[in-house]
């Protein structure tokens, strides 16, 4: 089944969190972005392709959601435009969120069965248009930067945040870990419990003391452009396991 790809507008970092861990539970949506203002949901909205949009109604610095939901309506008229779900505490925008289209309203707090029935109303309407690849929405100063998925060496949690290293540099996420392997799927690795690798660009993996690091980069020749990371032990002989299992020429274990 064709998941939905989601957008979470919400200022409050807990609460945005929260919203995208339930939205990834349901295994029926994958969110491609989570944002905190209305200026970045429609960056993101312009960059890459979204079916549905969760959008909390007071944001800081006095901004609306709605102002977003009412000028993405506006800008096309014919429809070609994701859904709406307002993801609020409050019941009084309901009657301008209802004229504009919004197809629900979510009560904080949320709950899993509540967005779970939301995703399966939305999916009821018929399956959502493809276009391009799953791409990670990260953060550079004041700017959004979009990243294709051959660009990314590993995902990194540090210190209650999360990065992003890439061909690119190293950038912010607004996603946990765990939302992001559940978005990626078999396609990144968690090797330990602060980092998840993009295995297909796994080019080493050292041992030394009782120590497994795996270097994950474009080539072994500049290891300025590449990652050292760190492979906790319990998870050693996986890791290993998983490289091996799509690899040849090796004579016996070592």
């Amino acid at each position: 089944m064709t998941r939905l790809r989601a957008l979470v507008l919400e200022d409050e970092w807990p609460a945005r969190n929260y919203l995208v861990q339930l939205i990834e539970a349901t295994q029926l949506a994958e969110v491609v972005g989570a944002v905190a203002s209305v200026g970045e949901a429609r960056e993101v909205l312009a960059g890459l392709a979204v079916d549905v949009v969760f959008v909390d109604v007071q944001l800081c610095g006095g901004e609306n959601g709605l102002d977003l939901v009412e000028s993405t309506v506006v800008a096309h008229p014919d429809g070609a435009r994701p859904v709406f779900v307002l993801a609020t505490a409050f019941w009084q925008h309901a009657k301008k969120a209802w004229d504009l289209g919004v197809v629900d309203y979510l009560l904080k707090p949320f709950s899993e069965e509540r967005v779970e029935q939301c995703l399966r109303r939305i999916l009821s309407r018929g399956p959502p248009p493809r276009s391009g690849a799953l791409r990670v929405v990260a953060r550079h100063k004041r700017s959004l930067v979009f990243l294709d998925p051959a660009d990314i060496w590993a995902f990194e949690a540090s210190d209650r945040l999360s990065y992003v290293h890439s061909r690119l540099g190293k950038f912010d996420v607004d996603l946990s870990l765990a939302s992001i392997e559940a978005s990626f799927g078999r396609s990144l690795m968690r090797v330990h419990r602060n980092w998840l690798v993009n295995l297909d660009l796994a080019k080493a993996l050292e041992r030394e003391d009782g120590e497994t690091t795996l270097f994950v980069g474009p080539s072994l020749g500049d290891e300025s452009q590449g990652l050292h990371i760190p492979v906790s032990r319990d998870r050693a002989a996986e890791v290993r396991a998983a490289l091996l299992a799509n690899a040849t020429g090796l004579r016996h274990s070592s």
